[in-house]
């Protein structure tokens, strides 16, 4: 383990895959099946941009005008996306969490959620990177409640899928959800609208090509579900599988479009306001997310 800029740098390794991970947003610095990149990579002495790889808690996404009430209250969360007015993707994202325990195929990272004036609730979170050379990288993000108050919660993850780095226009994009959310200028949530109406259904695999996405599917199949990239020419294919209710797909726009970030959510955007999955977490409860991302290389 060496010390960077993003923190702890750690190496995984199983079969032909490998990963690194930082502490810094307990990251996910690079994943690789075979020497092919299978999610865009950051070296660890650099400032990745587009929340690369970062864990996101006590909320993914957005809050919309950073704004939002609960249990009578209202709390003003600090906007750090400017062009938008929204607080995004919580606390944790630029935190150095520390090292639980690392070996050779797998490593937990944790961080204590102090309580501030905009989110006065104390949390615990664990995050846990397996690496298994036939089921490639497992990644399950669990929080606690430790205080006293139940807590509004939420939990997401911001790898890039990529094929070796390749332009996305060229990925073949399936995405097994039947409603996504239309958004506004700001990106805020308007209505949820069947896929067709929105162009964006991909419930048959069919080419991205110049499209811009930025957009939260919903109304997944139940139990695990898996959104896949594939690329015609190399062959290479790689996907993302959860159970989650909600999946955030962008088109990587702030990664030179070299790739496509595939968020498996706990909730919608939003949903410190709307409240469209948010969970209420109790004092002493815990609630996990888990997703894997595998490769496959070319026949």
């Amino acid at each position: 383990m060496t010390r960077t800029a993003s923190g702890t740098e750690i190496t995984l390794a199983s079969g032909g895959y490998r990963a690194r991970l930082v502490t810094v947003g307990a990251g996910l610095a690079g994943l690789t099946l075979g020497g092919h990149d299978l999610v865009v990579p950051h070296a660890a002495s650099e400032l990745p941009r587009g929340w690369l790889g970062k864990t996101l808690v006590p909320w993914p996404n957005r809050i919309s005008g950073g704004t939002y009430s609960w249990a009578g209250s209202t709390y003003h969360a600090p906007v750090n996306e400017p062009q938008t007015g929204a607080a995004l993707h919580g606390l944790m994202g630029w935190v150095d969490w520390s090292v639980v325990h690392a070996d050779s195929d797998s490593a937990t990272l944790g961080a204590f959620i102090a309580p501030r004036y905009w989110y006065p609730w104390a949390l615990q979170s664990w995050v846990t990177y397996a690496l298994h050379e036939e089921t490639g990288l497992s990644v399950t993000i669990t929080s606690t409640n430790v205080g006293s108050e139940a807590a509004p919660y939420g939990a997401s993850s911001h790898p890039y899928l990529t094929l070796d780095l390749e332009p996305c226009d060229a990925y073949s994009l399936k995405v097994p959800a039947s409603s996504a959310l239309e958004t506004d200028s700001n990106l805020s949530p308007v209505a949820r609208r069947p896929v067709g109406e929105l162009d964006l259904d991909f419930r048959s695999a069919r080419l991205i090509g110049a499209r811009r996405i930025d957009h939260a599917f919903t109304d997944l199949p139940e139990g695990p579900w898996s959104v896949s990239l594939r690329s015609a020419e190399s062959g290479l294919s790689v996907s993302l599988e959860s159970d989650a209710p909600w999946v955030q797909v962008y088109s990587g726009e702030e990664q030179g479009r070299r790739g496509v970030a595939v968020e498996a959510m706990t909730c919608a955007p939003d949903a410190f306001n709307s409240g469209e999955g948010l969970i209420a977490l109790e004092p002493g409860e815990s609630a996990s997310l888990t997703f894997g991302i595998r490769g496959s290389l070319a026949d």
